[in-house]
């Protein structure tokens, strides 16, 4: 149950940092130059808007790191058991049935009676 909502957790983060990464333009512009004017204004909006930005792109990183590695504590854990000694015991138990064998009468074909 805490493996699914791990699993769930990480979808969100990952989508929320795509959406956030895609908003970003990588010159600077991105979604502070919708709001000032590429730059020309260095007023406290544009600013506050790539700070914004970088700090929730890294924070979700951060998250999504940490929801991975805290995702394999609560991994469903498969039972430590050798199939090697599953195999074999099946084999030791299994019951031979013995069915009778049918034996074919050999004929001798023409050519063998040729060489004899």
């Amino acid at each position: 149950m805490t493996y699914t909502i791990f699993l769930i957790l990480i979808m969100i983060v990952a989508f929320l940092l795509i959406l956030i990464i895609m908003v970003q333009n990588p010159k600077g512009g991105g979604l502070s130059s919708s709001f000032g004017g590429g730059g020309t204004q260095s007023l406290g909006g544009v600013q506050n808007t790539t700070n914004f930005l970088d700090k929730s792109t890294w924070t979700l990183s951060i998250v999504l790191l940490a929801l991975i590695l805290l995702s394999n504590f609560a991994a469903p854990k498969v039972n430590a058991v050798d199939t090697s000694s599953e195999i074999e015991n099946t084999i030791e138990n299994r019951e031979v049935q013995d069915a009778p064998v049918q034996t074919v009468p050999v004929t001798s074909t023409p050519a063998q009676d040729t060489v004899q």
